[in-house]
């Protein structure tokens, strides 16, 4: 893949919901359509993951945003800040800012995992400057995503005969509402779990959840050694602040108008956020334009396992509507 030379790349803090949050932007020219990614967890930042993607940095403005509480927005954030509404309403103010910066009436939003909730969310709150968002390893339903989760990892570490793993299951029991007895660090075991069966990507079997997020962050160089501090502190301090209202999220009972246009590219593979949620709230969908695009291949993040696929067709659904 041959080298691009950015002309926009800037660092810093922007006030959103009175907050100061770090935002990484990079781009060839400021003619481009902006793309805004929204990481999941919550608090599990991705710049890394998304501003050296060369094939899409020839073609839009990328935008890399630390949310409330992670990263290099984690010092000062206090955990009854850290509601959905709350960030919703950052990630709005934040599409607001990008707009005036760049003299643009309209931004592109994509997420994945929780991003895809969130922006979900923020679609459909304030959808008046979005030319469209993209959701992938979509969340649908956090009580039964997590029961289709955990049941993933029992069944499959029965066909293996791992007593070890089934027993760790069999303690933290099925989660209700999403939250498993014993919270924060019973989720991690489920989610390791997961992770070694494949659950999570194909690719990434057999690697712990620690090894798989946190390892190509630390080494990426994207983050200043106060980033990384807060990342480090933050992704628990969110997840735990916030999990208990992620766990009643429903979106066939709440969201399913929306006046911008919506595309899902999912992983079929995915037992993260269960693949097989996703249809049933996708037809109920209303939007001036939808689309439910399934990668074969892929687990929960699709633009990692299938990039040779998922980078363009996201340039095939997008560029238009910029147009």
């Amino acid at each position: 893949m041959n080298t691009v030379k950015t002309m926009i790349d800037i660092k810093e803090k922007v006030v959103l919901g009175g907050f100061p949050q770090k935002i990484h932007i990079k781009g060839l020219s400021e003619d481009k359509p902006i793309l805004l990614f929204l990481h999941g967890g919550p608090g599990v930042a991705n710049r890394h993951a998304v501003l050296g993607n060369e094939e899409l940095l020839k073609d839009f403005i990328l935008v890399g945003w630390d949310q409330r509480g992670t990263a290099g927005s984690y010092e000062g954030a206090k955990a009854e800040d850290l509601t959905i509404d709350q960030l919703v309403s950052d990630a709005s103010d934040l599409v607001d800012h990008l707009c005036k910066r760049f003299n643009k009436e309209k931004i592109f939003v994509t997420g994945g995992s929780w991003g895809s909730l969130l922006g979900t969310w923020l679609l459909y709150k304030h959808p008046e400057h979005i030319y469209a968002f993209v959701g992938f390893g979509q969340v649908v339903n956090i009580h039964k995503n997590e029961l289709i989760s955990w049941q993933f990892c029992i069944d499959e570490a029965r066909k293996v005969g791992n007593q070890k793993d089934i027993e760790v299951l069999e303690e933290i029991g099925p989660p209700e509402m999403g939250c498993y007895k014993g919270g924060f660090d019973a989720m991690m075991k489920q989610r390791n779990i997961m992770m070694k069966y494949g659950g999570y990507s194909k690719k990434e079997g057999k690697q712990s959840y620690k090894d798989a997020m946190l390892k190509p962050i630390i080494a990426s160089g994207e983050y200043s050694p106060a980033d990384l501090y807060g990342y480090l502190n933050g992704y628990k301090f969110v997840l735990k602040a916030m999990w208990e209202e992620v766990g009643r999220t429903d979106l066939p009972a709440t969201c399913t108008k929306f006046d911008a246009p919506i595309f899902i590219f999912d992983g079929k593979l995915d037992f993260n956020t269960p693949a097989e949620l996703v249809e049933d709230w996708f037809n109920m969908i209303e939007a001036p334009v939808k689309e439910l695009i399934w990668f074969e291949n892929s687990g929960h993040n699709p633009m990692s396992d299938e990039p040779e696929r998922f980078i363009p067709l996201l340039k095939e659904k997008l560029l238009p509507l910029a147009k």
